[in-house]
């Protein structure tokens, strides 16, 4: 079994006009395999327990950072995910090569699913992973170039 490819690095990281300390974690998503996926946001929230972030801040990067490994075993074949930790804010970066999303505003609609049956019948692809990436954090961006792949940034504030 394959599992999430992590490296840690702590520094510091200039934000706008501000420069604060930030501690990053990266990781590579299996595309190929239903069973590592999650493998990052199970790692991800214990890091974070480790940093001492606040509980509700954990449940939403962790329920985020799942529904978008998700999507990037799904539709894309695996991806990258990185995790910016500051001192008031979480930013996930989430960045694939697969096809892009031909409609976003329709991709955002909870329900919306272009996931195959195989994939259904595992009880994925019900249509609420970018509806839920959305609703656990506080800001989300997509950028789409079909077929060249999405990145989706998002942030969590505590």
């Amino acid at each position: 079994m394959r599992r999430a490819a992590c490296s840690i690095q702590a520094g510091s990281s200039e934000t706008g006009s501000d420069m604060s300390e930030s501690v990053r974690f990266r990781f590579n998503v299996d595309g190929s395999n239903f069973t590592t996926a999650g493998q990052a946001s199970v790692q991800v929230k214990k890091n974070l327990r480790e940093l001492g972030i606040p509980a509700d801040a954990i449940r939403r990067v962790s329920i985020a950072m799942y529904e978008g490994e998700i999507n990037m075993v799904i539709h894309a074949h695996g991806g990258e995910a990185e995790v910016i930790v500051f001192e008031d804010r979480i930013e996930i970066i989430l960045s694939d090569r697969g096809p892009g999303i031909p409609n976003i505003e329709l991709a955002m609609k909870e329900g919306y699913s272009t996931a195959p049956d195989n994939i259904r019948s595992l009880g994925f692809g019900a249509g609420m992973g970018l509806p839920n990436m959305k609703r656990y954090t506080d800001d989300m961006k997509i950028e789409t170039e079909l077929g060249k792949g999405t990145t989706i940034t998002m942030t969590v504030r505590f």
